[in-house]
C-alpha cells in the first residue's frame, strides 16, 4: 500500500472520533507497545467493528508522518465498502443473475485496480476481498481502475469461508481458478449466479477455500512461464462468463 497517497488521520482522539462518526477506515496502525487510558478507549471503540489493526514499531509511524501521531495512524478508505449478504438480495430482486469476483490474498494494488477495471467493463456486480491479507482500496487502486472503483461495489468480508458458504446457500456456483484445475475454464458453467475466485499469484487459493468450490478450472498455458498475471487470468474468466451469458450479442 502506498500510504503517502492515502488520506490519513493521526492521534488517538482523532481516530476514535472518526470510528464513532462511521468513517470508512481501511486500516489502523498502532504502536506495538502502546499503553494509555486513551488507547484503551480506542480499542473499546474498535470492538465488534471489522477494521484491520496492525501493531507496528514506532519507527514506521514516524516514517509515515512527522506530526504528533501519539502512536496511532488510521487510513481512510477510498470507497465505501459493502457486504455481499446485503447486496445479493437486492440483485435478485432486480432480476439479475449475479456475477461476483472474489480476490483471495491478492495484495498488489495495480493488479487489483486492473481487475476492477475489467470487472466494470464486463458487467461484474461486485468484487469481494477479505479484511486481512488483502489489497487496500486506496487512491492508487482507484487510479489504476480508471475510476471503476467509484461505481463497482467492493465487499470487504471478515471471513471468506463464511462468505463462500453464504453465497452457496443463495444458489451461487463457486468457480476457482487454479493450476490444480480439473478441466479447461471454458467447460465450467457461468450462466447461473457465479462467484469466480482468484488467488494470489505466489500461493494460489488456500485449500480450505478450494474445498468449498463447485468447480476448479485452469487456463491452458503453452509457453515456459508457469502462470499468468492474476489480472489477465481474471479477465479471461470474466469474459468467458460474458460469452456464455450471451451479453452484448445483437
Amino acid at each position: 500500500m502506498n500510504e503517502e497517497r492515502s488520506e490519513m488521520i493521526f492521534g488517538v482522539r482523532a481516530v476514535i472520533e472518526a470510528i464513532e462518526a462511521g468513517k470508512e477506515i481501511d486500516k489502523i496502525l498502532v504502536k506495538r507497545d502502546i499503553q494509555s487510558d486513551l488507547s484503551k478507549e480506542l480499542f473499546a471503540a474498535l470492538k465488534d467493528r471489522f477494521i484491520p489493526v496492525q501493531r507496528v514499531p514506532v519507527e514506521k509511524l514516524n516514517r509515515i508522518t512527522r506530526k504528533n501521531h501519539q502512536g496511532v495512524v488510521a487510513f481512510i478508505a477510498a470507497v465505501t465498502y459493502q457486504k455481499s449478504e446485503d447486496l445479493v438480495p437486492t440483485l435478485f430482486e432486480e432480476g439479475k443473475v449475479p456475477l461476483f469476483v472474489m480476490l483471495d490474498g491478492v495484495t498488489d494494488v495495480r493488479n487489483f485496480g486492473a481487475i476492477a477495471r475489467t470487472c466494470e467493463c464486463a458487467g461484474v456486480d461486485a468484487i469481494i476481498i477479505p479484511a486481512k491479507n488483502s489489497v487496500s482500496v486506496n487512491a492508487d487502486a482507484v487510479k489504476t481502475s480508471a475510476g471503476a472503483l467509484h461505481t463497482l461495489p467492493v465487499c470487504r468480508e471478515q471471513s471468506l469461508t463464511a462468505t463462500i458458504k453464504q453465497l452457496k446457500d443463495c444458489g451461487f456456483r463457486i468457480i476457482a481458478a487454479t493450476e490444480k484445475g480439473d478441466y479447461d475454464y471454458t467447460r465450467a458453467n457461468y450462466t447461473d449466479p457465479v462467484c469466480i475466485i482468484m488467488g494470489a499469484e505466489d500461493t494460489g487459493i488456500p485449500y480450505e477455500h478450494l474445498a468449498l468450490c463447485d468447480e476448479w478450472v485452469k487456463i491452458p498455458l503453452f509457453g515456459h512461464i508457469g502462470s499468468l498475471n492474476v489480472s489477465v487470468a481474471a479477465g479471461i474468466l470474466m469474459y468467458e462468463a460474458v460469452r456464455q451469458r450471451g451479453l452484448g450479442q445483437s
